[in-house]
């Protein structure tokens, strides 16, 4: 049996190194290494894939929900709702603009942030909601767009871990993550469903005048040349980070199929057992794209079993041991204990395994046996 990898990219790139490293030549005999032809190429490409009218390529996830934020004008005060159970660069990007962050809980189904927890945090001061498409599962765009029509709030979607995933709506359509609110901002981090091998992130709207805005804010706040109409920053994808992720592109869905594959074995492996709860996976399973394949495991010693499964050579992660809430940057007297019932919950029972396209029928029963072997 192969090494078991939290992330397999060399395995990932053995497949297609060809076309990426002749998208990477094609960067480095034009000497186009900002805005270039790729980037250009890799854009319209995101637009046609997602559905959606913009994209504006930058430098990285935290970058694009920053900017995002910049883009809409919402001022020093604001208040911004976003889930406490995430990763610490949806509320950062917030408190840097001086805006309030409102932290409230998620849903124990999903991991995603609660509708009813939303309806409770809003106040007159609130002016966004920020939901995060955690671990690959898109929220629940339907009620949360209902929610900002109905008090007027601006939503931006934390896609940064749902690329490819659909939401469903109540009158059988669907859409992408990323494609439903005022304006989304995602990730291509290396680990990422649709990864570079560097950093790299994209901004998505609909909106014609919100991207104009954008494209400005990315690169200095210049629209002409020595021209800044904008506040901007610096923050622009490179061209041989758009190289590879023209490479990748095509391949994303069937990385998705790989990864819902490999959910799936994973999860039938572990049905009944009375310590563990796994994802739950609908037959089409095209609202979930596996960023992460998260267990809760309950009634058991969870830190037990990850050292078990470290001391067989298994990798696997907390994601998120510390609730948001409590992070020492965040602390708040607003926030009460039991405003957060679930995501203390969660803390104390996530265990994130193995997820990857390059994932094998071996590599997953070994891990399955293990894991199983330590929970009898």
């Amino acid at each position: 049996m192969k090494k078991i990898q939290m992330v397999d990219l060399k395995g990932q790139y053995d497949k297609i190194a060809a076309t990426v490293n002749a998208s990477i030549q094609e960067v480095l005999d034009t000497n186009t290494y900002i805005n270039g032809p790729q980037v250009h190429s890799f854009q319209k490409s995101l637009e046609d894939y997602l559905d959606v009218k913009h994209v504006i390529p930058c430098a990285n996830g935290t970058d694009a929900l920053q900017i995002a934020m910049m883009g809409l004008g919402l001022k020093p005060g604001d208040e911004v709702i976003t889930a406490d159970f995430t990763f610490a660069a949806t509320v950062e990007v917030i408190a840097l603009l001086q805006l309030t962050p409102v932290l409230v809980d998620v849903d124990m189904v999903n991991m995603n942030i609660s509708i009813d927890a939303i309806k409770k945090a809003i106040t007159p001061k609130t002016k966004a909601i920020v939901p995060v498409h955690l671990f690959g599962r898109a929220a629940n765009m339907e009620a949360i767009m209902a929610i900002a029509t109905e008090y007027n709030l601006f939503v931006i979607e934390d896609n940064a871990q749902a690329i490819g995933a659909n939401c469903k709506f109540s009158d059988g359509t669907k859409k992408k993550a990323g494609t439903i609110g005022h304006v989304s901002s995602t990730s291509f981090f290396p680990s990422k469903n649709l990864g570079c091998y560097g950093d790299g992130g994209a901004i998505f709207t609909n909106d014609d005048a919100l991207a104009h805005t954008l494209r400005g804010i990315v690169n200095h706040g210049m629209y002409e040349r020595y021209h800044h109409d904008v506040v901007g920053v610096n923050s622009r994808l490179d061209s041989i980070q758009a190289a590879v992720l023209n490479a990748k592109l095509p391949l994303l869905d069937s990385y998705g199929k790989a990864r819902q594959d490999a959910a799936r074995k994973y999860t039938a492996a572990f049905e009944g057992h009375k310590n563990i709860i796994a994802p739950t996976i609908c037959d089409n399973c095209d609202c979930h794209v596996f960023h992460q394949y998260t267990l809760r495991i309950i009634n058991a010693d969870r830190d037990g079993l990850m050292q078990h499964l470290l001391d067989k050579g298994i990798p696997c992660a907390i994601y998120y041991p510390i609730p948001l809430h409590l992070q020492k940057a965040y602390l708040d007297v607003r926030y009460k204990e039991e405003d957060f019932p679930v995501t203390n919950q969660l803390v104390r029972e996530v265990l994130s395994l193995p997820m990857h396209t390059e994932l094998d029928d071996e590599q997953i029963k070994f891990i399955t046996d293990s894991v199983l072997e330590y929970l009898k």
